[in-house]
């Protein structure tokens, strides 16, 4: 690895701007984010319907990254930090694979500089907070009973999803039943990925939504008088960190919202400092593109000027094969014919970018098992569903030069200005905004809501908030609402259960099915241990 002075140093950035954190990471000041000035190309990594095979997002990222580097391009990526409950959980780490990482990775996927620990704290301290004003009756009507405000752990702990607290007398916290989610899911992370400042950061705070009165009026972190409490436990945190891939490229790691309850991208700030030092910026969105993909278009680039040049669509083989109705256990083995139904995940997904109006590469990440026959038919499904190109990617085993293909087919792709195009006005009624992505994005005839889901949309509107944008939350497993239907669902009604609302962050999440915010570990956790220097094994 590089010294980080040294790649601050490349990408042009004022060293008053950097703060080391060691000797391979630094945070990097919001005044080192150039307002004018050339700015590069935005170019968004989304993917399939995420597969138990694993498709490959960031290390199509950091690959092309690199590649972009090899063809003399200045080229950054913009990625989501990694969470600690998926890492010793099934996902493993956040940086990518083979010749294509994003490095230091043990110090990425492990404490990092803290940001994680800074949104718990923050998120914890409300709890707390809030407690204190509902026990103490500081708020008029504010009972126990009417906080909806829980608390956050970076662990999966399926004994904190539900719990019942304050329990040991009148001096301890208000008796009341509530449950720890994981802290991606965290609000205030969501609300740290969309911020553009530190104000913007205080504003945002401020209207957090903590619970509600007896006669349902929202209580807001404003007036528990928590917000310059938090703002000073978030004053670093909202700094982006500059990281490297394997090859030297800079990497700007930032935020980590969940992918299903929230936008699933890195943050803004990220994105907007390294567009102001290089020519292109690889950035990535969590899970498919009925999720990532859309959420960044409809809430991340459309209201911060964000929007790319160019979609990477990244799938496999094996992917096509679990859309075709393959078993895991029999992924290697030769299926053309699984391929060619598979394929019609990705052809809808590839129309779905199209209809926005944007041009698409669909990278093809080569496993050792693929055969020409399958591959040629993932290649000739892309193209014919309107991509404008489909190239073999071998980023995992050759690094930058296993991309110069993909690398040059994103360029052309990119050479353009596209008129992007949106399914819905931004300010359109929720109920407009689920209806067209219910359709036109998860393939449904229409959508059934829920009473209580309807209840609450009234409450909403009564709020002021009927026209927020929509970050739909739903399984990441299947373009549907239905984790069990593979492939392009068609001919379903989507089924609304719920809606809750994250006015901090500025959007109203519907809620598609049972959605899971505090993870179990699984029954064999991943095991990592330190060698007689202190290096990370079996990351």
């Amino acid at each position: 690895m590089r010294p980080i002075a040294e790649i601050a140093d490349w990408m042009g950035i004022d060293p008053d701007h950097v703060s080391p954190h060691g000797r391979y990471k630094a945070k990097l000041s919001l005044d080192a984010i150039r307002g004018d000035g050339p700015k590069g190309k935005m170019v968004l990594v989304t993917a399939v319907t995420p597969t138990r095979a694993g498709e490959g997002k960031t290390t199509t990222t950091v690959g092309l990254t690199q590649a972009l580097g090899r063809l003399g391009y200045r080229a950054a990526a913009t990625l989501r930090e990694p969470s600690l409950g998926p890492i010793f959980g099934i996902k493993g780490g956040g940086t990518g694979g083979g010749a294509s990482l994003v490095e230091p990775q043990d110090e990425v996927n492990i404490h990092f500089t803290g940001d994680a620990h800074a949104v718990s704290s923050a998120h914890n301290l409300l709890a707390a907070l809030t407690d204190n004003v509902a026990q103490r009756g500081q708020i008029a009507g504010f009972r126990p009973e009417g906080m909806t405000w829980r608390r956050v752990s970076d662990m999966e702990d399926r004994a904190l999803r539900s719990i019942i607290s304050g329990l040991g007398g009148s001096n301890n916290a208000p008796v009341r039943e509530t449950g720890f989610d994981i802290v991606t899911a965290s609000e205030i992370m969501a609300v740290l990925a969309l911020s553009s400042d530190l104000e913007d950061l205080r504003t945002r705070l401020k209207r957090i939504v903590v619970g509600a009165t007896d006669d349902r009026r929202p209580v807001t972190v404003e007036e528990v008088g928590a917000v310059g409490s938090l703002m000073s436990l978030l004053r670093h945190a909202i700094q982006p960190n500059l990281v490297q891939t394997t090859e030297g490229q800079p990497v700007v790691v930032h935020t980590g919202p969940f992918g299903n309850i929230a936008h699933g991208c890195s943050s803004v700030v990220g994105d907007r400092l390294a567009r102001g030092y290089v020519d292109y910026v690889l950035t990535e969105a969590g899970f498919g593109a009925d999720l990532g993909f859309e959420k960044y278009i409809d809430i991340k680039a459309r209201s911060n000027g964000l929007e790319p040049s160019a979609v990477v669509m990244v799938t496999t083989v094996r992917a096509m094969k679990s859309h075709g109705g393959v078993r895991f256990r029999d992924l290697d083995e030769t299926n053309v014919g699984a391929v060619e139904k598979g394929c019609a995940n990705l052809e809808h997904l590839i129309g779905a970018i199209r209809s926005y109006g944007l041009p698409v590469v669909a990278a093809i990440n080569e496993f050792p098992s693929d055969t020409p026959e399958e591959t040629a038919v993932v290649k000739r499904r892309a193209e014919a569903a309107g991509a404008q190109a489909a190239v073999q990617s071998r980023v995992f085993a050759e690094g930058g030069a296993g991309g110069a293909d993909l690398a040059e087919a994103v360029v052309e792709a990119a050479k353009g200005e596209p008129a992007l195009t949106y399914l819905f006005p931004e300010d359109a009624p929720v109920e407009e905004k689920v209806s067209a992505l219910a359709t036109k994005i998860y393939g449904a005839d229409g959508v059934r809501w829920a009473p209580p889901a309807r209840r609450m949309l009234r409450r909403f509107r009564d709020n002021g908030w009927g026209s927020l944008p929509v970050c739909m939350a739903k399984t990441h497993l299947s373009i549907s609402h239905n984790p069990r239907l593979m492939g392009r669902p068609s001919g379903y009604t989507f089924e609304v259960s719920d809606v809750r609302a994250s006015v901090g962050a500025g959007f109203i999440y519907p809620i598609a099915g049972t959605m899971m915010t505090m993870p179990g570990l699984p029954g064999s956790p991943r095991e990592l241990d330190v060698d007689a220097r202190g290096n990370v094994l079996g990351l």
